[in-house]
């Protein structure tokens, strides 16, 4: 924003889309556009006044070098500082301290562009650092806002050093399980974007703001090529599955606050409502408990396009959810979702496949077929559940996972097989429902659970009825009877011991009440994790392992083998939790 000397009384031209803005308002407005929402820079200080209940206790490094290189280009480096100390009234580029959002504890640190473009010196790595070294002393959640240009050049090699040294506080934070957050606003690049900017556990961005190593003209310049359209906004990168999620200003601190519950809740004492133990709806344990369908029939069912999705589940389930995306690597595939929520008050991870209700939502959501980057994404939400000592709810409803060229190109069967090795080592509770079709690798890959529970029409098997027919009937007709030789209707799956009991539905199927179909996943969702709370992560490893390692022995052999193997996980994973 800037002053309009051609109009009257205190206004301001927009940056972006040129309209003029009452500054009063504009101030309101958190320093937004009421036009074109465009986020204008926040100084240091106007930052923590908009995220923190109150001023925060500060926190300050060991002293630092102020000139190491004594270097001058047009300006002697001591001038720049002096001059930047006086614009801005901060004597650097970050303030850190200790403070709260919504009475939630948190260590912030908080960078200003407007001090020399935000850049990473000496001194201000050292305030990164000493910020993370006062969140791992007193175990409060570290919140990062970035604001900067990159390194700070006059301060040479040392200034590169910092990236590293700000990296491995935040390594120090990770290997003891407190949670980072990352606001990342306009713009944050070079040295900044490639260290502490990027290593958080959740990442958020404002809308519009810039990211990446190497600024966009640099860029342009060495490739002799316009850049796209988005280039490096915070939309694409979620796009790309660089970020977790974009949230409008007035959206931190609530979104922001949400988190630092999770963690605190992850820390404390853990405790589950006593009235989850009873909440199971009945539930059907044996084959004999659940009529003979039609497993044909049952498929269809399983299909209907009424019945409700992951984000249905998601918002009749959990309050407070927040949407966490991408595998940081390669994109954010859309047929998974996951992120935080409270399910009567108690946080945990929710994952699962989506599909949809219409064609568009469908083709959106690729049916439901999720590609490498939506495995991976799960798999980093598990990984930051185990991290925050959150259990894992998993809703499995897919045909299978997407049998592309671009999906084989990236990984495929590497990403399915991470998930499968990562799940059996969690040692937090687990709980898996099918709640549609369990199509192959590709459900599995969200079902290595300590409970694995199904909808009664339900399907879950190796191969869908239709690719069994092709291959093995060579006639993509003979499907009903495929499905009837597959053994995946709920009551087969008792039968195998697979599930280890079945929801049961609405008269005529999930779809005729998808609400009712939602409370009764939540009471047995519930009465399983009430379960699981009674056992330590060990016993969480050792009889998940144990689940496993029978399928598909004999069953006068089973408890042998079983017993056997899981004596040897319970000692590892003793041991492991113990480290």
């Amino acid at each position: 924003m800037r002053p309009d000397t051609r109009a009257t009384g205190k206004w301001l031209r927009c940056g972006r889309c040129a309209e003029l803005v009452y500054a009063e308002h504009f101030a309101r407005d958190l320093r937004i556009c009421p036009y074109c929402g465009h986020h204008d820079r926040l100084s240091a200080r106007e930052r923590l006044g908009t995220l923190l209940d109150t001023r925060p206790t500060p926190i300050t490094g060991a002293a630092t070098l102020t000139d190491p290189l004594g270097f001058s280009d047009v300006r002697p480096y001591r001038d720049r500082l002096a001059r930047a100390r006086q614009d801005t009234g901060l004597d650097e580029a970050v303030l850190c301290g200790a403070g709260t959002i919504l009475g939630r504890p948190v260590v912030a640190a908080v960078m200003d562009f407007g001090f020399l473009g935000g850049s990473l010196g000496c001194e201000v790595g050292e305030r990164i650092t000493a910020a993370a070294e006062h969140a791992l002393a007193t175990a409060t959640p570290l919140l990062i806002v970035s604001a900067s240009g990159g390194a700070r050049m006059q301060e040479g090699v040392l200034s590169l050093m910092q990236m590293a040294k700000t990296a491995q506080a935040l390594g120090a934070l990770d290997a003891a399980g407190i949670p980072v957050i990352s606001l990342v606003t306009d713009p944050t690049y070079g040295g900044v974007a490639a260290s502490y900017a990027t290593l958080a556990d959740v990442i958020i961005a404002e809308p519009g703001a810039h990211m990446g190593f190497a600024g966009p003209r640099v860029i342009a310049q060495t490739i002799r090529q316009p850049l796209p359209d988005g280039f490096q906004t915070a939309e694409t990168l979620l796009a790309q599955g660089l970020i977790d999620a974009v949230r409008p200003r007035p959206a931190l601190r609530a979104t922001i606050a949400r988190l630092l519950d999770a963690a605190a809740w992850g820390r404390g004492d853990r405790a589950l409502p006593e009235a989850w133990r009873d909440a199971a709806p009945p539930l059907a344990r044996r084959p004999e408990d659940l009529p003979e369908r039609d497993a044909w029939q049952t498929v269809r069912l399983a299909r209907d396009p009424g019945r409700p999705t992951m984000l249905d589940y998601t918002g009749w389930l959990l309050d407070d959810f927040v949407e966490l995306r991408g595998d940081r690597v390669s994109g954010d595939c859309p047929a998974i979702v996951g992120g935080i929520g409270r399910l009567d008050g108690v946080p945990l991870v929710l994952i699962g496949h989506q599909k949809g209700h219409d064609t568009r939502e469908l083709v959106a959501r690729n049916f439901g077929m999720a590609a490498p980057a939506g495995y991976r994404k799960a798999a980093r939400l598990m990984r930051l559940a185990e991290k925050l000592r959150l259990p894992v709810v998993t809703l499995i409803d897919t045909p299978g996972a997407y049998p592309g060229v671009d999906a084989e190109q990236g990984g495929q069967a590497h990403a399915i097989a991470e998930n499968l090795r990562l799940m059996s080592r969690l040692t937090v509770p687990v709980v898996a429902v099918v709640t549609g079709e369990g199509g192959s690798g590709g459900a599995l890959a969200l079902a290595v659970a300590d409970r694995v529970l199904a909808l009664a029409n339900a399907v879950y098997s190796v191969i869908s009825p239709e690719g069994c027919a092709a291959i093995l009937w060579r006639d993509a007709s003979a499907a009903p009877h495929a499905a009837a030789a597959l053994g995946l209707t709920a009551r087969d799956l008792l039968g195998h011991g697979v599930v280890d009991a079945v929801i049961p539905e609405p008269e005529g199927g999930a779809h005729r009440d998808p609400v009712g179909t939602a409370q009764l996943v939540r009471g047995a969702v519930t009465a399983a994790l009430h379960e699981l709370a009674l056992l330590d992560p060990a016993r969480l490893v050792a009889e998940r392992a144990r689940r496993f390692r029978a399928f598909g022995v004999a069953e006068e052999a089973a408890g042998q083998v079983a017993g056997e193997a899981a004596r040897e996980r319970a000692g590892a994973a003793a041991r492991e939790v113990a480290v």
